[in-house]
């Protein structure tokens, strides 16, 4: 009986570790599934639906990485974005330079976009050609249709910062609100206002170029280059969570899988951002509100 006691047991053994492997593989996925969806959230520049298309395959590239489901959801608006924000509904979040610096108490800042082979980006003041519009001082008077909200960093507040610094105050212009910073630069193709206020990269994405002829306008300003638009995350998330996060998205452009993920988000790729990488917007945003508060 010690015999064959002896001979048996290391297959005694094999077979409780095979089996004890097998436990732990099939409770992994219930493990990650408890633990619940990430929500990511996309503001609105673009519509829900070429929002969706664009960001989908991301969500789930980054669900695929870390093992658990992370969900895209749209908003209709740059206002029902901003109350998702505000909620914390959202796990992880690309947003504009504005946005990020008003909730920078509640999201920390983990990376941001590369846009046509860029890691920065501009406000701009577009017109049409056939305007005669040479000038920022030949604004007084006119009307501005700016992309997005008052909450747009560069449909908004970079465009009207390069106005203050021209001598123009606020109440010398009439501003008028796209929503968002395509369909200002296409409201100004159709004269519905004499300039429009968005950003360098706006006349070069595939829907406005398939939307209006870009021949005819022309840049009147540019700002300074800022960085991109940051990808945030709670602060309350979990250290590894965050950086596993971080991995995913700046490792994109690392392989064939994240090439084509990056292709459809119409970017080149993600780049690591601190929170003092937004201190050049933090004064703009000075500048044109008064203040960094949510107002």
């Amino acid at each position: 009986m010690t015999v064959q006691f002896v001979r048996d047991r290391p297959r005694t053994i094999n077979e409780v570790a095979a089996l004890l492997w097998f436990v732990a593989m099939t409770a992994m996925p219930v493990a990650r599934a408890a633990e619940g969806a990430l929500v990511m959230g996309v503001f609105p520049r673009l519509n829900a639906s070429e929002t969706t298309t664009r960001y989908a395959p991301l969500a789930d590239y980054v669900s695929e990485q870390l093992g658990r489901k992370v969900s895209l959801v749209t908003s209709k608006d740059f206002e029902a974005f901003w109350r998702g924000i505000e909620e914390q509904r959202y796990d992880i979040v690309q947003y504009n330079q504005y946005h990020y610096i008003r909730s920078a108490k509640t999201y920390q800042v983990i990376a941001h976009n590369k846009e046509f082979g860029k890691s920065t980006l501009a406000g701009v003041l577009y017109v049409r050609k056939d305007s005669n519009i040479t000038s920022l001082g030949q604004l007084r008077g006119r009307t501005v249709l700016f992309g997005g909200g008052e909450d747009a960093m560069m449909g908004y507040i970079a465009p009207v910062y390069m106005m203050l610094q021209a001598g123009l105050k606020k109440e010398e212009f009439k501003s008028r609100f796209a929503v968002n910073p395509l369909n200002s630069v296409i409201g100004v193709y159709h004269k519905q206002a004499d300039a429009a206020g968005s950003g360098d990269g706006a006349i070069e994405q595939p829907a406005l170029k398939n939307a209006i002829n870009t021949d005819e306008l022309t840049v009147l300003a540019v700002s300074e280059q800022l960085l991109h638009l940051p990808w945030a995350v709670k602060r309350t998330m979990p250290a590894r969570l965050r950086e596993s996060i971080q991995s995913a998205l700046v490792n994109l452009e690392n392989s064939e899988a994240g090439k084509k993920v990056l292709k459809s988000a119409v970017l080149t790729g993600i780049g690591k951002a601190e929170d003092k990488d937004y201190d050049p917007h933090r004064k703009m945003v000075r500048a044109v509100t008064g203040t960094l508060s949510p107002q």
